[in-house]
């Protein structure tokens, strides 16, 4: 057994060694068919043009491609030092379906990878998308968010979320092409492409080159629909617009924080709606608030192209229903305070920017807007601070955001109701390490919060109300609320309430620069310092690599089932659909 062993451990150093750096598309890709796509080979050592041999199902590449590729003698990386050949070949589209299989062979470097090109039927089975994501949804936040909205008496929820009732489900796998952990903006692009990536990475394979925009492409669910039928694209958000999430429907680049382009590669797609915050990054660089470094206008530029903009709700309202056919909704210079504070408790960023609209009146004015097109739309809906709140532990903030995310789902269940070609998704891009673990009661006796930490039987049910019916809770500082806690965290002071001056910020940086626990709460009653999990450069907690669930209803909803990787959603709506044949 022991030789056996051996053998096998030296056959696998060998195989690692003789394979080549990368093929793109990785191994085991799904492609849809006539969708475009670049194609490259990346080599670890410097060979001639002629020693390098790419077949497909046997036949020289070119061949079957229908050009040859690019030959980079001496590809370089971020220090100028050379890195290996490469072909690159871009633009190329695969008409047939079926099984690729791309061999390489270059001295002793070799690499295989198949891909599986696939068809769609011909008739659409939806005429309508919308595509809802929640940033960061765990399973935690929603039942959080059913308790607090709806309430529980003896063990059963008083009242049902709206995404509650979608009747097919599917967990979904959430990892990225270089790592089991990932974040927001390739788990994006894997449901809006069809192609896992790496973490940062939009609408591209991420590959060996400094510049962060030249890296293999694959077209997005934007650029598909554009290119195969004539139906209308909206894009709403709580987040700058450019952030990672909405950028995915449109965007090329390996670096998420690439903003100021990404605008640009909205405007070259010009969807018909895109509501959210990160004006930042449409105004001239000479504009006050501005985080431009050219002088690019896009404020201006859209508006040549005959959208309607609106800055604020009112606004945003007296635009509904114009006859302009495109609407750009910039309500705020960076990402949107949450609901909570504009809402309730008027902190944040809500002074300064006062008439924010939220995320239902945006949904709702979207939908009027794209449904005016006889051939249809696909709408990205985001609830981006249940994430950007689940980082700083801020579970109020996170859950509330739910709460108004739900009531969002709704706004597009009414709006199915209606119109019922319409196929409705709900899911998260990511979890985070978030627990209801029971109820926190300031009536316990004792002045150590710890002790008030209520589990089991001891828990009973939070005394949140809604007097109102609006579908969240009259307070959430309640003598007795839930009590929810994360996995992961750096060093910080756990104050067991609801940051009611606004958002919480659990961590700061010291003179070594690394991140320590934020005095401004050590001395709040009953706080307490939690020694972190995390390494000390991080700020936050971080994203779970648990499953997310997804939920749909709708044509098409039948296909999500089972566990599924992100990268298999999109070819779910590629299918209801019909984008492998072209519709104009």
């Amino acid at each position: 057994m022991r030789t056996l062993l051996t053998a096998l451990a030296a056959s696998t150093i060998l195989a690692g060694a003789a394979q080549a750096t990368a093929v793109y598309p990785l191994d085991r890709a799904t492609i849809l068919v006539s969708s475009p796509f670049d194609f490259k080979v990346e080599l670890d050592a410097v060979h001639p043009e002629a020693d390098i041999s790419v077949t497909v199902n046997g036949k020289p590449y070119a061949e079957t491609f229908g050009t040859a590729a690019e030959y980079v003698a001496e590809e370089k990386g971020a220090d100028d030092a050379v890195l290996g050949s490469a072909l690159i070949l871009r633009d190329l589209a695969l008409a047939e379906p079926g099984s690729y299989t791309v061999e390489v062979k270059a001295g002793d470097e070799t690499k295989t990878v198949t891909w599986e090109v696939y068809t769609t039927p011909e008739t659409p089975k939806a005429k309508n998308i919308i595509f809802f994501l929640g940033d960061g949804l765990s399973v935690a936040h929603r039942t959080a968010a059913r308790i607090m909205s709806q309430g529980m008496t003896e063990g059963k929820a008083d009242g049902r979320l709206a995404m509650d009732d979608l009747d097919h489900m599917a967990f979904i796998g959430t990892s990225s092409t270089h790592s089991i952990a990932t974040d927001s903006a390739n788990t994006m692009s894997a449901y809006m492409t069809g192609h896992k990536s790496r973490v940062n990475a939009l609408g591209v394979y991420a590959d060996r080159t400094a510049p962060t925009q030249d890296d293999p492409r694959v077209e997005t669910i934007a650029e598909a629909l554009r290119r195969t039928t004539g139906k209308s694209i909206g894009v709403v958000t709580t987040s700058e617009l450019e952030d990672a999430t909405p950028a995915a429907v449109v965007s090329h680049t390996r670096k998420r924080s690439d903003k100021a382009d990404i605008v640009g590669m909205f405007y070259d797609i010009q969807p018909e709606v895109m509501l959210g915050g990160g004006s930042a990054y449409f105004l001239k660089s000479d504009i006050p608030g501005s985080k431009r470094k050219d002088d690019k206008d896009y404020v201006a530029m859209f508006r040549e192209a005959g959208y309607t903009l609106a800055t604020s709700a009112a606004e945003l309202d007296a635009a509904r229903g114009s006859n302009s056919g495109k609407l750009l909704g910039l309500f705020h210079t960076g990402n949107m305070d949450t609901k909570l504070d504009r809402s309730f408790l008027h902190q944040g960023s809500v002074g300064k920017f006062p008439d924010q609209p939220g995320l239902v009146e945006m949904t709702r004015t979207a939908l009027d807007e794209l449904s005016k097109n006889e051939d249809g739309f696909f709408l990205m809906v985001e609830g981006a601070s249940i994430d950007k709140m689940s980082h700083p532990m801020d579970w109020d903030r996170a859950v509330i955001d739910t709460i108004e995310f739900d009531q969002a789902v709704a706004a597009a269940r009414a709006f199915a109701e209606t119109h019922p070609d319409t196929l409705i998704v709900v899911t998260g891009d990511h979890t985070h390490g978030v627990s209801v673990i029971g109820t926190i009661d300031d009536d316990k006796p004792g002045d150590e919060m710890r002790e008030k930490v209520g589990t089991y039987d001891d828990a009973g049910f939070p005394t949140y109300t809604d007097a109102d019916g609006d579908g969240y809770p009259d307070k959430i500082d309640v003598s007795r609320r839930l009590a929810i806690f994360s996995g992961n965290f750096p060093d910080y002071y756990e104050t067991w309430r609801p940051k009611m001056d606004g958002p919480f910020e659990p961590s700061v940086k010291n003179e070594k620069g690394e991140y320590v626990a934020n005095e401004a709460y050590k001395d709040l009653p009953g706080a307490v310092l939690r020694i972190g999990n995390l390494p000390k450069s991080a700020d936050t907690a971080v994203h779970a690599v648990d499953d997310v669930v997804l939920q749909a209803t709708g044509p098409g909803a039948e296909a999500f089932k089972g566990y599924m990787e992100q990268s298999d959603v999109y070819k779910v709506l590629a299918d209801a659909f019909a984008l492998g044949t072209v519709q104009k």
